[in-house]
């Protein structure tokens, strides 16, 4: 029997792209518009879909430049809204779709976050997954108190204490306390809620948590670290891994240094699987897949390109000379504590850490990063599906992909995707014919 592939919708970014122009996107419809939301909400649930998926960055990027003039002419990373109240008003028109939400653990508590998100698995019936990231963004810190990026590994020992904790505390009220007994009045055992007394490096949280255990108890547990020490996290608190689609061999190593850190950590690599971050322009030719494809690059400024690099690195690329080394740019970032292994890093697995790049060069390459030009299937049906098949099979056959469509996309993208790739994968019996799980842990690990 083949294992199935998991789709999901990414509606994290705007990113720097040229959809929103197109006629049939939804800017013609006033900005935000619940109505758009719960219309992606039915489309996503019709095609079987495991969840709709927003990452998230706070502050306006600022990194290029000094400035967030850019970023705010050309749309880069920018409007982004608290999601919570939004996946709300999407769970009421759907029953089986699940919804991941972002926050950092660098900014926020883990009793906030804990109770907010046991809230929300009650409100969706157990279709929370909670993707947690630690921040590499100069914008976002700034907006809380920060004057530098926090050391990049000491950020990663928050992320697995902030986790740890918020379990804890899911797990602070047992399943069977409440009673509710009519007769004596009783409403829960005190026995089985338990103040969890942490005291560590980063949280000292005496709780218990004061709720009714939600359906999943726990949320499904996103995490995208990449970087040594993120696959170390992510080994020690994730459900499933989010992961940026590259070449196959570097997709493999990713999937293989995983399953390691997951066996030393104690866990079956087999329940973890990786949702590779892709997108997917599907049309009855190739030929009109392939305009699509290109129109995501045509008249893109280099403003916008650089705002987004920028932001993403947290390295200033206005200050990139005519000339320099992959290598050394690297290292200035990494010296930064941002992401050592974001797009310059993958650029240099491409062409050598010691090549030199002119930065005309540069942001050729950045400009078909930015706009997920460089992750991006486009042809028919078959065509993506043969595709898929092969990345599914390299990495492992755990996990799937999620799929990123601006908020502000084409409606055709997502319909496309439903009507057209979707029927392709379940014909492969590659995809699941219906929801078969009571909540979105369980669909999850569907095979």
């Amino acid at each position: 029997m083949k294992k199935q592939i998991h789709l999901a919708l990414d509606l994290s970014w705007t990113n720097v792209e040229t959809q929103w122009r197109l006629p049939g996107s939804w800017v013609d419809m006033h900005h935000p518009n619940i109505g758009m939301f719960e219309e992606v909400a039915r489309v996503a649930e019709r095609g079987g879909m495991d969840m709709i998926f927003f990452g998230d960055s706070s502050g306006i990027p600022n990194t290029w430049k000094d400035s967030i003039e850019d970023a705010v002419s050309y749309g880069v990373a920018w409007p982004r809204f608290e999601m919570s109240p939004w996946i709300t008003a999407m769970s009421r028109v759907t029953s089986h779709l699940g919804f991941g939400l972002t926050y950092a653990s660098t900014f926020m508590h883990p009793f906030y976050t804990a109770r907010l998100l046991n809230s929300l698995d009650h409100i969706t019936n157990g279709r929370i997954a909670f993707n947690v990231i630690t921040s590499q963004r100069r914008a976002d810190f700034a907006n809380f108190g920060y004057d530098e990026l926090v050391d990049h590994n000491e950020r990663y020992e928050r992320l697995e204490e902030f986790i740890d904790v918020c379990k804890r505390l899911w797990d602070s009220v047992a399943p069977d306390a409440f009673i509710w007994d009519r007769k004596t009045g009783m409403i829960a055992d005190p026995t089985k809620v338990k103040a969890i007394n942490h005291d560590g490096k980063f949280f000292k949280v005496k709780g218990p948590l004061s709720v009714v255990p939600s359906p999943q108890v726990h949320p499904v547990i996103l995490q995208a670290g990449g970087s040594p020490r993120g696959t170390r996290a992510a080994a020690h608190v994730a459900d499933h891994v989010f992961g940026l689609t590259k070449s196959l061999p570097l997709m493999a190593k990713q999937r293989s240094d995983l399953d390691e850190a997951l066996v030393a950590e104690g866990r079956d690599p087999e329940k973890v699987g990786i949702m590779w971050s892709s997108r997917a322009i599907v049309a009855e030719t190739d030929a009109e897949a392939q305009a699509l494809r290109e129109s995501m690059i045509a008249d893109v400024p280099l403003e916008a390109v650089g705002a987004w690099l920028s932001h993403n690195t947290g390295y200033n690329m206005d200050l990139l000379p005519p000339r320099f080394s992959l290598k050394e740019l690297q290292e200035r970032i990494t010296a930064a504590n941002a992401s050592p292994v974001g797009f310059v890093h993958l650029l240099a697995k491409q062409h050598g850490e010691t090549a030199e790049i002119t930065r005309e060069e540069f942001f050729a390459h950045g400009l078909r990063a930015s706009t997920g030009y460089n992750i991006t299937f486009a042809g028919t049906a078959a065509k993506l599906a043969d595709q898929m098949e092969e990345m599914h099979e390299a990495t492992g056959s755990r996990g799937g992909f999620m799929l990123s469509v601006s908020q502000a996309a084409q409606r055709a993208v997502i319909l496309n995707i439903v009507d057209q790739l979707v029927p392709e994968l379940k014909r492969r019996g590659r995809y699941r014919t219906s929801y078969e799980g009571k909540n979105l842990r369980e669909n999850l690990l569907a095979q």
